[in-house]
């Protein structure tokens, strides 16, 4: 009985320790291979760093055409929408009534001519008769006044006649600038009123260049004062400071263009200066009334440590990156981030240049230590 005890315990036993070694071969079995990353080294570069701004586009000139005469409207010239030039006509008011006061205007001043014609001559005629007293000097100097206002009269009917023929050619509507034309306001056979606010017949934008206005907050803008007094921006009181814009739909800021003004103060409700770009659009990419993203040099160039963006991970209110040690173990490592730069995420400080940070496969990741099998590509911006 105790023997058959005994086998019973020693074979408990030595199925323990079988079982025992297969667990252990299993679990050996069972542990996951480190998982596939792309790493990519810290980039070093000389970069611009950019301050970002909101504008809108505003023509150049914008005019409103108001007529100069009262009249009823005759023709619109114009096709609505469509690019004129200075001098096109683009409205013609009826002109009867103008040409009619010209041509009596031009009667008068004939009339005047002969009325001073005649007391030209009479004027002469007691010149003479004065020396040898045959008038009297009365009757001489009445005649000489009268010359004289005849000819003030020959002054004022040319006057007539020129302001005459001036409202004539204000019937014709001209562009004054070369631009593009809105809608007619005023269309055929209604009356319009000279000086009248509401007699707008038309707007006309010109389209050679624009402007982009955009505000700068305070402390930026005396940023900007000290980058001109150090010598870190060629510009003279923020003149000529180049300027990056892009539209809404288009990736990052494709068009360039100047500061041309800065505002004499700022705005105490909004603590903002009014500054303003001038943009070429020869090839009308800008249509006044436009959204417009605004790039400034923030500072002048400067050398800085690049990651790509995919790189940056978030946790809670701090930024970080998985950086591979010299066992290709994945260990975390706290960064600042700043700007964009050249497509790469600029990094302020947490890395050196010698750093090897992964790229692709960061979700794979799960706590430091951890090995992995990296694949080395090149650090090229998220975009691309």
């Amino acid at each position: 009985m105790t023997s058959t005890r005994t086998r019973i315990a020693a074979l408990s036993l030595l199925s323990a320790f079988w079982l025992a070694g297969c667990d252990s071969k299993g679990a050996e079995q069972s542990a996951p291979p480190a998982p596939e990353v792309s790493v990519s080294e810290v980039q070093q570069q000389t970069v611009s760093q950019w301050d970002n701004f909101n504008g809108r586009v505003e023509a150049v000139q914008s005019v409103q055409l108001r007529p100069r005469v009262t009249g009823y409207i005759d023709k619109v010239n114009y096709t609505e929408g469509q690019e004129v030039k200075k001098g096109d006509v683009l409205f013609t008011i009826d002109d009867r009534t103008y040409r009619a006061e010209l041509e009596r205007a031009q009667a008068d001043l004939a009339s005047a001519r002969t009325q001073a014609q005649l007391a030209r001559s009479e004027s002469g005629r007691t010149e003479k008769l004065i020396g040898s007293q045959a008038i009297s000097r009365e009757v001489w100097e009445q005649r000489r006044s009268a010359s004289t206002q005849a000819q003030a009269n020959v002054l004022a009917a040319q006057a007539a006649v020129d302001m005459a023929r001036l409202n004539l050619d204000f019937t014709q509507v001209t562009a004054p600038i070369d631009g593009r034309a809105s809608r007619a306001m005023i269309t055929s056979g209604n009356l319009v009123t000279a000086g009248d606010s509401s007699s707008v017949l038309t707007t006309l934008v010109s389209l050679n260049t624009v402007y982009v206005y955009f505000d700068v907050d305070e402390a930026t803008f005396l940023r900007y004062q000290r980058m001109s007094r150090e010598g870190e921006s060629a510009a003279t009181a923020h003149h000529a400071l180049p300027v990056k814009i892009g539209l809404v739909g288009e990736q990052g800021y494709p068009h360039e263009g100047k500061v041309d003004f800065t505002d004499n103060q700022l705005t105490s409700s909004t603590g903002t200066i009014r500054m303003r770009a001038l943009l070429d659009n020869s090839q009308r990419l800008y249509t006044p009334g436009l959204f417009a993203r605004v790039q400034l040099p923030g500072r002048a160039d400067f050398t800085a440590l690049l990651v790509n963006d995919k790189a940056v991970l978030t946790d809670q209110d701090r930024k970080y990156v998985w950086v591979l040690d010299a066992q290709n173990k994945a260990q975390r490592r706290d960064i600042q981030p700043g700007e964009l730069a050249n497509g790469l995420r600029i990094v302020q400080h947490g890395l050196q240049s010698d750093d090897r940070v992964i790229v692709d496969g960061v979700q794979k990741v799960f706590m430091p230590g951890m090995p992995v099998n990296a694949k080395t590509v090149p650090m090229a911006p998220a975009s691309l």
